[in-house]
């Protein structure tokens, strides 16, 4: 288990927190989107994201001309990624909480220049959501590389913090005659629906039918 910084140490409901790599990894990769946190003109903002993992590092991108994305390089950011898992009813209104999954990580985020470096790691993104689609789809032009910005940041500064489980009521609640317990919350795909304009015959990749989160 790796020893938290001063800002990755969880220090509410401390007992939920999880500093293990192995966690951290797992709930980044189940859930794709992300928010990353920052300060723009003396302002904090929040955007939502894609996020992917490659090895010990997370990567978004968004557009070159964005004045988050141009921010984000020369500021310290943090990105954060959650994965909620159910409501939990306890006997009274305090207890009440939600199981969740979630992780945030900290640092000043690096960007990635080139188009060699960009091509592969947008081809790591989309091959991780979608295996075998990047090598059937239109390469991409260099103008689409020229207005897009990837950005990344180490996981080394990371935590994970989990809750689980049914309500946690004191005794004296126990008794009181209400329902209490954990309603799930699971993040379904729907069937797929192809373009309007798709042409006949195209059908349904594995990788689109098989897609799932979390």
């Amino acid at each position: 288990m790796s020893a938290p910084s001063p800002r990755s140490r969880v220090r509410r409901l401390h007992e939920k927190a999880a500093y293990d790599r192995a966690v951290i990894d797992a709930i980044l990769d189940a859930c794709p989107v992300a928010h990353v946190g920052h300060v723009v003109d003396g302002f904090p903002v929040v955007i939502p994201t894609l996020q992917w993992r490659e090895g010990d590092r997370i990567y978004w991108h968004g557009s070159s001309a964005s004045r988050m994305q141009k921010n984000a390089a020369a500021a310290q950011v943090c990105v954060t990624v959650t994965l909620t898992d159910g409501m939990v009813l306890a006997r009274s209104g305090l207890e009440h909480s939600v199981n969740y999954r979630s992780v945030m990580v900290f640092g000043q985020a690096e960007v990635v220049d080139g188009v060699a470096a960009k091509t592969a790691h947008l081809r790591a993104m989309m091959e991780q959501m979608f295996p075998g689609r990047w090598d059937q789809l239109r390469p991409m032009t260099a103008q689409e590389l020229k207005a897009t910005r990837i950005l990344s940041l180490p996981l080394t500064e990371a935590s994970a913090k989990i809750s689980a489980g049914p309500p946690q009521d004191p005794p004296e609640d126990r008794s009181h005659p209400i329902w209490a317990g954990v309603l799930p919350i699971r993040l379904t795909v729907g069937k797929p629906e192809p373009a309007p304009d798709l042409a006949p015959g195209i059908a349904v990749p594995p990788h689109a039918s098989r897609f799932r989160i979390g």
